[in-house]
């Protein structure tokens, strides 16, 4: 079954699962339509342009084809806090997490951390594990909870909780680096290697840099520059890296729980176009019903669709007829998938975002993959050569922000400050009104949660609603799951490029 190979799914995938295939740098693979030079040809100063298959698909991911929406709460809100009007927006095609991140793939990441750094930076380590105590409260019996839930193996594959914002956001970091590396090592240009300690550890961008050698003995790719060293490490351009994991926007993540095409009438297949229409909104992940109970005639009907708290004291159900079958998170495979085949978009534990909580961002939002959070950095440089600063002690290249000179070098007429902290831009609010932690709890470290919990009313579970926790501040109800940037066609299919075609498409 799909559940048993879970830990699989994530990084041990084969290689012909999401590998590129690259050909020859030996013969040529095309004729530059500029100027009638043969690519790849040594004798004519060997530009080396890969035929490239197209973009694929990282561990663990499912493919979440873009458009437009209405995002926003359109359902009740009973709330009133009137922080998520309804707006027509776009996002770009992505890959997302088929489900929430499992405790054992953060077990597996809290690991390699120990072999790498736990000898000399044993804080590393400290700073990444999950709050196990955020299952305390003053008047439950959690504790099993907190001394088994992260570390037995009975819960490997129920959702992590307990991690904050910036950790989720590190081990998208490390995820992003042990894919990219394996996927160099299944290629043959680098060596496996178990040794990794410190600054010695392959992180992605060091290894373009050519800061990062691996293993003595490694096949590198031909250098066809005839200036060059005779190999080089592998670049982007060469179509072999995946972009990185990341947490998705407040947009992505909304779009994707509403799984909209599934109502698409006629959606479209290689002998069709599809229609440019959705039928229903949804109310919640599973379809456009407004129900919680699966309505299928068979030995399903009448079972919770997801995983939430149906009233007061009334977590499971009662014995003999449990309604969703679980009285804290369930495993990250349990429930119906959406349209999109994402798992737990409602319900189960709630999910960390990438954007910044304002409840009036809306007011100013772009229309065109919005989000708010964005801080500029770029990569440190030494002035007299403009080369990149050495990698830091635990193998990372080394940020920093980037000035108000810069930006303003650089900026065009839709970015007119001159600050490399654009949380708080245009939106709408002052120090005498917001004056945290007298008149509000809201700052630059509120982050998005969305999706409902184990612990929660089913109101929470539909996609337009929306809540805010610090940065810093783990959840037993929280945890999360990881995109990936689609680059290339939005439609998914390498053999098909953006736009429509009429005849020839190079």
């Amino acid at each position: 079954m799909k559940r048993t190979f879970i830990g699989l799914s994530m990084l041990c995938v084969g290689a012909a699962t999401f590998l590129p295939a690259c050909s020859s740098n030996n013969k040529s693979t095309g004729v530059s339509r500029a100027t009638g030079w043969d690519y790849n040809d040594p004798r004519l100063g060997g530009y080396d342009v890969p035929n490239y298959p197209g973009q694929q698909m990282g561990p663990g991911l499912t493919f979440v084809e873009g458009g437009r929406f209405t995002m926003g709460q359109t359902e009740e809100d009973l709330t009133v806090e009137r922080n998520n009007i309804p707006r027509t927006v776009s996002v770009s095609s992505f890959y997302m997490d088929e489900t929430e991140v499992a405790n054992v793939h953060y077990r597996e990441y809290i690991y390699w951390l120990q072999r790498a750094y736990g000898s000399d930076y044993p804080d590393v380590i400290a700073k990444a594990m999950p709050d196990s105590t955020a299952w305390r409260r003053a008047l439950s019996y959690n504790e099993p909870l907190v001394q088994y839930y992260f570390r037995h193996a009975a819960y490997n594959y129920y959702p992590v909780v307990g991690v904050n914002w910036y950790q989720a956001n590190e081990f998208a970091k490390w995820r992003s680096d042990r894919v990219n590396e394996y996927i160099l090592i299944k290629n043959g240009m680098l060596k496996k290697n178990p040794n990794q300690v410190n600054e010695d550890v392959f992180t992605t961008e060091a290894y373009i840099s050519g800061q990062y050698e691996g293993a003595s003995g490694v096949r590198k790719k031909r250098d066809l520059d005839p200036n060059g060293s005779g190999r080089r490490n592998i670049g982007y351009a060469d179509g072999y890296l995946l972009p990185n994991y990341r947490l998705p926007t407040e947009a992505e993540w909304e779009y994707a729980a509403l799984g909209l095409a599934g109502n698409n009438p006629e959606p479209e297949t290689r002998r069709r176009r599809g229609e440019e229409v959705v039928t229903d909104r949804n109310v919640y992940p599973w379809g456009p019903k407004d129900g919680v109970r699966s309505g299928m005639r068979n030995q399903q009907q009448g079972e919770f669709l997801g995983n939430f708290k149906r009233g007061p004291g009334d977590a499971m159900g009662v014995a003999g007829g449990l309604n969703d079958n679980a009285d804290i998170p369930a495993p990250v495979f349990s429930y119906k998938p959406n349209a999109f085949g994402l798992y737990n978009m409602a319900g189960n534990v709630s999910e960390w975002v990438l954007d910044t909580y304002r409840p009036l961002t809306y007011q100013d939002a772009e229309d065109f993959r919005p989000f708010r959070g964005n801080v500029f950095d770029t990569y440190r440089r030494i002035a007299e050569d403009n080369t990149l600063e050495e990698k830091d002690s635990l193998g990372n290249l080394t940020t920093r922000l980037m000035t108000g000179e810069e930006i303003a070098e650089k900026r065009n007429q839709n970015f007119m400050v001159n600050d490399p902290d654009a949380r708080d831009y245009i939106d709408g609010d002052s120090v005498f009104v917001y004056d945290y932690g007298r008149t509000t709890l809201i700052n630059n470290d509120s982050r998005v949660i969305k999706g409902g919990s184990w612990a929660d009313r089913a109101y929470w579970m539909s996609p337009g609603t929306r809540r805010y926790q610090q940065a810093n501040q783990g959840s037993a109800t929280v945890g999360f799951r990881l995109v990936m940037d689609r680059l290339g066609s939005p439609s998914g299919r390498n053999d098909q490029g953006s736009g429509n075609y009429f005849g020839r498409r190079r």
